[in-house]
């Protein structure tokens, strides 16, 4: 199966500091990959150099066989694209800016209408984003990042602010859209990462210290519990 993404040792530095070193993995179709790790680990940094929003100091990425910086409108196309504080424009309401970022994007009024019963914020359509919730808000931007329905998704702490309902909500999403998708999502929460992931990685200090199942996991760190394992690689 060819992969869909190609990491291939993918550094960034900020001056001295070198916030991701060295980083190499492929993905592939219908994998949940959750990436773990503490702050400052190198997780945003990572994902956003994976979306081509923040260029490489060095090594490659390329999205289903396209390098990402020479083909940059092309790999984005295959890309959904959820940051930590998505950027959204407060002065709209949340269906004039899903049209909005729906006419960059290439898609339709109809796609907007799907994105929102997906995302479930049809109830606040109407209504200026500024007004919204935090949990609201953030499902604003995971609507954006699925307009058009791309193969892969880049979900940073995709629940973050999100009640226990919406938290189930979105979890049961990632989980069914996997099935034709590559999905990577950061997360500080052990137990969301287990319920969901097919694969898990931990990040620590810029580089990647343990790639794997959970079991495999717990091999590679001796360890009985994913939260253990996350202790020991990130003490």
């Amino acid at each position: 199966m060819p992969c869909s993404i190609d990491v291939k040792n993918l550094s960034k530095s900020f001056g001295h500091i070198c916030a991701v070193d060295g980083v190499s993995f492929t993905a592939y179709p219908s994998q949940i990959i959750a990436l773990l790790g503490p702050n400052g680990a190198g997780k945003s940094t990572l994902m956003n150099m994976i979306a081509g929003f923040l260029s490489q100091t060095s090594g490659s990425v390329e999205i289903f066989g396209k390098n990402n910086e020479q083909y940059p409108i092309e790999t984005k196309k295959k890309l959904g694209f959820l940051p930590e504080g998505a950027p959204l424009y407060a002065d709209m309401s949340v269906e004039s800016f899903l049209n909005y970022m729906a006419k960059l994007k290439s898609s339709t009024k109809n796609e907007v209408k799907r994105v929102m019963a997906l995302a479930n914020i049809e109830q606040v359509a109407k209504q200026k984003i500024e007004t919204l919730s935090k949990g609201y808000k953030r499902r604003v931007g995971f609507a954006v990042s699925v307009l058009g329905n791309p193969p892969i998704l880049l979900l940073d702490e995709p629940t973050d602010g999100l009640d226990p309902n919406q938290k189930a909500h979105m979890l049961g999403l990632i989980k069914d859209m996997s099935k034709d998708k590559t999905i990577i999502i950061s997360t500080h929460l052990l137990d969301e990462a287990e319920d969901i992931a097919t694969r898990i990685m931990i990040m620590n200090k810029g580089k990647i210290k343990v790639d794997g199942d959970l079991d495999a996991i717990m091999k590679q760190t001796r360890t009985n519990s994913l939260e253990n394992a996350f202790i020991k690689v990130t003490r």
